[in-house]
């Protein structure tokens, strides 16, 4: 708990908000697809639906438990907003957000998802994101400004763990995104009792 008179700050809410409303879209765009329609691509080299989803598990399975391992034995002394440095800011901005100027890249081999995703990416993820929450919660009375974690893609940046949560919420929101352009595309296949 935070020391008396320190409220956990306002990010920890907005956050866990961001997974919930993660959460619901999720189930939105996986309601009644069969492994095919999971599976399927709109061109070769693009991800489907599913693929979409098991790399946001794969970053996440990653990214929480470095973030956590760095929480250990630090004191309390909550903060009330996440402010990243210029280069966690940069980054998120030109990686992370889903928008026009994002640059597009191609995922770190480790975490590029199968060419067939099993219908359990759902509940996968799903999963990762209650992680992401009580993880969020346990750090809401840290200084997320100051406690930095070993980044497990590329070990020589250290980001905050307020970066840390910031990129995974945008990452996830970004991937959702992708993975509503492939779910409402017009050629997506529709099965034979829906969509």
């Amino acid at each position: 708990m935070p020391p008396v008179g320190i409220a956990p700050g306002v990010w920890s809410i907005r956050l866990i908000n961001e997974l919930d409303n993660a959460d619901k879209t999720a189930n939105e765009l996986t309601k009644g697809l069969n492994t095919e329609q999971l599976n399927w691509q709109p061109a070769p080299g693009t991800w489907s639906v599913g693929q979409c989803f098991e790399h946001l598990c794969i970053t996440n399975e990653l990214y929480l438990p470095a973030i956590s391992s760095s929480l250990s034995g630090e004191p309390s002394s909550a903060v009330q907003d996440i402010n990243p440095g210029w280069f966690g800011r940069w980054f998120i901005s030109s990686y992370i957000e889903p928008s026009a100027g994002t640059k597009h890249v191609r995922a770190p081999k480790k975490l590029v998802p199968r060419a067939q995703v099993e219908s359990s990416v759902l509940d996968r993820f799903l999963h990762t994101n209650q992680t992401a929450r009580e993880l969020i919660r346990h750090a809401s009375d840290r200084d997320v400004n100051r406690i930095r974690f070993k980044n497990p893609f590329i070990p020589v940046i250290r980001f905050t763990v307020g970066t840390g949560f910031e990129i995974i919420s945008k990452h996830e929101r970004r991937h959702l995104v992708q993975a509503e352009r492939v779910r409402w595309s017009a050629d997506f296949p529709r099965s034979q009792h829906g969509p």
